[in-house]
């Protein structure tokens, strides 16, 4: 496989004080945070959000996926990764599965708290059950990872009819949302279309069999 960069620049966003001020203090609340294992912390659009360790399909359904990426990458200047903090600004989110350069020391910010959402060249999250899970990432989330500029956002949902693989491109970091999206059933087969991992298909070996 031809060797490839996980780089890419985006446009400046304009932000008032009043959300520097909101970004400092969540920053430096994060930062301070002790969690008992098994839980782990985001900044999500103005709020510090505490979830559990995925469930025992949540984490296969991950695994699958990392395992096979990384397989798919083989060979590239990337790689995929899981459990690490994502970086935008003083926003912090954890995917379940990320794809970034196989060497990422330079992507890393300075106090060694994560990587640079500039680095990514894509997201997945698995969907955990719960009308918070599902909406934090339906709609936080997507919003969140579209105006950090991340070029893909897998999306593999249980709880959409009897699962659904949602693929989304294109994000506009100004109106946080992403402009292409392709969405199937579960048993049927959709490719990553951009990026290092183009081509890779999300198939039934990783999200199982449709749901009853």
């Amino acid at each position: 496989m031809t060797a490839v960069l996980c780089e890419r620049t985006e446009a400046p966003m304009m932000t008032s004080e009043a959300e520097v001020d909101l970004d400092g203090a969540l920053w430096q609340a994060w930062k301070t945070l002790e969690l008992p294992e098994g839980f782990h912390a985001e900044i999500v659009e103005g709020f510090i959000e505490v979830s559990p360790t995925g469930r025992s399909r949540h984490g296969i359904v991950s695994n699958r996926l990392r395992r096979r990426v990384e397989k798919f990458l083989e060979g590239s200047d990337c790689a995929a990764y899981q459990d690490m903090n994502i970086l935008h600004g003083r926003k912090v989110l954890i995917p379940d599965v990320f794809v970034a350069p196989e060497d990422l020391e330079e992507a890393l910010d300075e106090d060694g708290l994560g990587v640079s959402a500039e680095s990514v060249a894509l997201v997945a999250e698995v969907v955990s059950p719960g009308r918070d899970a599902t909406e934090r990432d339906r709609v936080r989330k997507r919003r969140a990872y579209a105006r950090a500029g991340i070029p893909v956002y897998v999306l593999i949902d249980d709880f959409d009819g009897h699962g659904t693989v949602t693929v989304l491109t294109s994000p506009s970091p100004k109106e946080a949302v992403y402009a292409a999206e392709i969405r199937v059933p579960y048993g049927k087969a959709v490719e990553i279309p951009d990026g290092p991992a183009k081509g890779f298909a999300i198939t039934e070996e990783i999200t199982g069999e449709p749901l009853d």
